[in-house]
């Protein structure tokens, strides 16, 4: 199995305040890569890669905003990282109401994969809820989205999200296979809107999910919002992960 990750927005207040405590902090946990998102840079990719390099991390992926005006600079950043894959956080709910709209979608997530292949870098998309609730050709829209890729781009399932979406996560995994790359590994409740819990202590069939996975897909722990400590949650679910390995 591919190593566990943790995706910074986990823990976005604490990097603005002192990021070197924090991939320090993260490192000491076991974690071996991070996913940043672009805004956590601060502005210093090349100081950002120094900080990793410093805790033994890699950052193979970077959430950042490339469909919009700020390719360059993103695609920069990413190689200054040592990432390999750009990952679009978001498209907003609309884009995937009707038929039309995802093939739209699609055409502009192909048009930026694209271009950054062309800087020596991959695409993926990750998902929120919207994208498997919505249903425009008979079928959850991200599996619409995916059938209108070009196979170079790559999906990062978010598998929390696709549950409060109303899929069978284990099966739509199965469906999507390789297009999977990477994966948000979350739990909690399935509410949205609710505070999420450690990996391994909601209502998520974690270990279903996982072995429906393709094994070389990259394992992420994401937390949007914790009730209790963040790094006690990210703690948790590293050992709840490294245990099934």
């Amino acid at each position: 199995m591919t190593e566990v990750g943790v995706q910074l927005y986990s823990v976005r207040e604490a990097m603005a305040a002192d990021p070197k405590g924090v991939l320090s902090r993260l490192a000491g946990i076991g974690y071996r890569n991070v996913e940043p998102v672009f805004g956590l840079l601060g502005g210093d990719p090349p100081g950002f890669r120094r900080l990793l390099d410093a805790n033994d991390l890699t950052a193979r992926s970077l959430h950042a905003p490339v469909l919009g005006t700020a390719r360059e600079e993103i695609a920069e950043a990413a190689q200054a990282i040592g990432a390999q894959t750009v990952v679009v956080p978001s498209i907003p709910e609309p884009e995937f109401a009707t038929a039309a709209a995802v093939a739209r979608t699609a055409e502009r997530l192909a048009d930026a994969a694209s271009w950054l292949e062309n800087h020596g870098l991959e695409l993926a998309y990750h998902n929120h809820q919207w994208e498997l609730a919505q249903r425009p050709a008979g079928q959850p829209a991200l599996e619409l989205l995916a059938g209108l890729l070009p196979p170079q781009v790559a999906l990062e399932l978010d598998v929390y999200w696709a549950q409060v979406g109303g899929v069978d996560v284990p099966a739509l995994l199965g469906r999507l296979g390789d297009r999977v790359r990477l994966m948000h590994i979350k739990d909690g409740p399935a509410v949205k809107g609710e505070a999420m819990t450690a990996v391994g202590t909601g209502v998520l069939p974690i270990r279903e999910i996982l072995d429906a996975a393709p094994p070389q897909a990259l394992r992420i722990v994401e937390l949007d919002r914790c009730d209790g400590d963040i790094f006690t949650a990210l703690e948790e679910s590293f050992a709840y992960l490294d245990e099934g390995r």
